[in-house]
């Protein structure tokens, strides 16, 4: 039984996505289809999956923004962090996927289309300006992580819990770390 839903699960997230190619499509979003598609999944409390599924969006526009900064960024501090948020939230990512997949909880296979627009309005940006706008929004994005992570670690399921409660205090260390160059750089 549980094969033949898992089949099924990602049969339909597979059509599904077929058709994020069209932006007229109101499913375009990645994180949107998934949720869909998460919707019948019994293994899994719906606010377990979608806090996975907003969390693996989440974790994959730090990676891009990461990267991101340690190419454009021109204070050495901004380009560190940049490679710390891509070493760490990769880290979280590989682990969240693991999880989902133990739980059959489909992800996104993209940023979400909020995430995508943080990346995009990213990339325009360059020198100082970037370094500044670029720690603020880590300052900004690290305050509503911490908040949606200390929500999870009251989930009703215990694997989504402990994962919320492993990866609060890296969140929290990034937060101090975004604080501490964002003082330095205003």
């Amino acid at each position: 039984m549980k094969k033949t839903y898992l089949f099924f699960a990602i049969l339909i997230a597979a059509a599904s996505l077929q058709s994020c190619g069209n932006s007229d499509d109101a499913n375009s979003d990645s994180v949107e289809v998934a949720k869909d598609v998460n919707e019948d999944n019994k293994l899994v409390p719906e606010n377990a999956s979608e806090f996975m599924v907003k969390a693996a969006s989440g974790g994959m526009m730090e990676v891009q923004l990461g990267k991101l900064a340690q190419s454009k960024a021109v204070n050495e501090r901004v380009k560190a962090f940049g490679a710390m948020m891509e070493r760490d939230h990769t880290a979280a990512n590989e682990e969240m996927k693991t999880l989902a997949g133990s739980k059959s909880v489909v992800l996104p296979s993209s940023l979400g289309e909020d995430h995508q627009k943080h990346v995009n309005d990213m990339n325009e940006k360059t020198g100082a300006e970037f370094d500044k706008e670029y720690i603020s929004m880590m300052v900004d994005d690290h305050k509503k992580d911490i908040s949606d992570f200390e929500n999870a670690t009251k989930s009703d399921d215990a694997d989504v819990k402990a994962f919320a409660e492993k990866t609060l205090p890296v969140l929290r260390m990034h937060l101090d770390s975004a604080n501490a160059i964002h003082d330095a750089i205003k």
